[in-house]
């Protein structure tokens, strides 16, 4: 019994750190048209132990074009600056709406957290 509740309670604490990270986003210095520079990111509520965050990009909008992503080496800040890594960047005809899904690593690579966020371009 004593192994259940040490399980469980194991397994709520790390709901609760996956539940607590955040990351906005603002396009700031992004050009139209295939910038292969990230904008710039902050987090918050990152789990420690957390070595790198991995960062990929959706269109909401045409989700069948892949964007990528990247990862940056992490050590508490909460700044991500623009261009940290490289990706496709945005290029719409029109206005469409983009995602990313920032995860923490840690060492293995294994995911400790996860934040999702969410902006038209332009």
């Amino acid at each position: 019994m004593r192994v259940f509740l040490a399980c469980a309670m194991a397994l709520a604490f790390a709901g609760t750190a996956k539940a607590d990270m955040k990351a906005s986003f603002e396009w700031g210095p992004t050009t139209k048209c295939f910038d292969s520079k990230s904008p710039p990111f902050k987090v918050s509520g990152v789990p420690s132990g957390t070595v790198k965050l991995g960062f990929d990009m959706r269109d909401l909008d045409a989700p069948d074009y892949y964007h990528g992503g990247g990862k940056v080496d992490y050590s508490g800040q909460s700044n991500v600056p623009y261009g940290a890594f490289r990706y496709k960047g945005p290029c719409p005809p029109t206005k469409h709406r983009y995602r990313f899904t920032v995860k923490a690593l840690d060492a293995k690579g294994k995911e400790l957290g996860k934040a999702v966020a969410a902006k038209s371009f332009p």
